[in-house]
């Protein structure tokens, strides 16, 4: 059974997932209630593990220095609790080929968009192999499950609008695949 993460894990990695984000879009990545939501962050603010800053129309939330090293504690911490981390180790290790392919796809497109029914199908392609990803990962940290969907989902609004490729207004595939690796990184405490 999938391990259900902490709130207060799960609102940290939201920001650390987005980089920079209101609270709605913190409560909106794992589900979470907006309020509760709202209370962990200025919890965590409380504790300077994020701050609140705004520019423009823009406002949200970061994480801080010491945010950002106590998430790595938390994460380490729940992945050696739950044993989970040779299963990450190996789905880190199935996923660092097909990052190479994503870079590739999204880079060509951002260069000079190639035929769209070339990137849509290897778009396809990724979603498939993300499925097989997510299985592994969501058996053992429920936090991971949504890629998948989150990805296909992309990749259909895509057919219609190539904002949905490498967008950064939408929750595009360049997007969803961002985080997912960041995710993993995170969960494993490497670096890219």
């Amino acid at each position: 059974m999938a391990h259900p993460s902490p709130t207060d894990l799960l609102v940290l990695h939201a920001v650390r997932l987005k980089g920079f984000a209101d609270t709605a879009s913190v409560a909106a990545r794992f589900g979470l209630d907006t309020e509760q939501t709202r209370e962990e962050l200025l919890d965590a603010q409380a504790h300077g593990w994020v701050s609140r800053s705004s520019f423009a129309d823009l406002a949200g939330w970061s994480l801080t220095g010491t945010g950002y090293r106590h998430n790595e504690v938390q994460l380490r911490d729940e992945l050696d609790r739950v044993g989970a981390r040779g299963t990450v180790t190996a789905v880190h290790e199935r996923f660092l080929p097909l990052n190479a392919r994503a870079s590739r796809i999204f880079t060509t497109w951002q260069l000079g968009p190639g035929s769209p029914t070339d990137t849509f199908h290897q778009l396809a392609d990724l979603a498939t192999e993300l499925r097989d990803l997510e299985r592994p990962l969501v058996a053992s940290l429920g936090r991971f499950a949504g890629y998948h969907d989150r990805f296909a989902a992309a990749v259909i609004q895509a057919d219609h609008d190539p904002a949905w490729i490498t967008g950064v207004e939408v929750d595009s595939c360049h997007r969803v695949w961002f985080e997912l690796h960041e995710d993993l990184i995170a969960t494993l405490g490497i670096t890219r």
